[in-house]
């Protein structure tokens, strides 16, 4: 494990750049297995509690895709050459790895109650918007994707920040 807090949020915020790239530019199996790696290595060098860390990033990452699965049946997302599904598995692997980030480089958003409802409603849909430069995803509707995604993350993050505050709070180091 890696001792330095500073080290720790610069490896989680590497790993998470490693993660989304790999999941936007490889979308399948292969990046659900190197999403699975990642998590892995983040539980075993950036997390201080990894058996406490691993319950937090499966309910995050269950409610994202949940998320992002309204969001494909509702035709706000649409992943190119798919039918009507919920949220693809690459889609699934990146939402655990972005959930690795929040008790780590992300953390700081938690510290101003205000913050997340003001971030997350423009970062959430860059991400998105990124992808979609890329290719696996498709806004049909810039638009209204847009705007749906700002207010699903508007509402969604600061939730995830909540819940890590009052029931996971000592995955956060100090």
């Amino acid at each position: 494990m890696i001792q330095h807090a500073l080290a720790r949020n610069v490896t989680n915020f590497i790993l998470f750049q490693v993660g989304w790239l790999t999941c936007v530019i490889f979308p399948g199996y292969t990046a659900v297995a190197v999403a699975g790696g990642i998590v892995v290595i983040h539980l075993v060098l950036v997390s201080q509690r990894p058996g406490r860390e691993i319950q937090f990033i499966l309910l995050g990452t269950l409610l994202g895709s949940l998320l992002d699965g309204l969001w494909f049946k509702l035709g706000v997302l649409i992943e190119p050459g798919a039918g009507p599904h919920w949220t693809p598995a690459w889609l699934v692997g990146l939402w655990a790895v972005f959930m690795t980030t929040l008790a780590h480089s992300l953390a700081w958003m938690g510290r101003t109650v205000w913050l997340p409802f003001v971030l997350a409603p423009v970062a959430g849909p860059f991400a998105y918007w990124s992808a979609t430069r890329i290719g696996p995803i498709v806004f049909p509707d810039l638009l209204v994707s847009l705007i749906a995604l700002a207010v699903g993350w508007a509402l969604l993050f600061p939730l995830l920040m909540q819940m890590k505050h009052h029931y996971f709070r000592e995955i956060t180091p100090v």
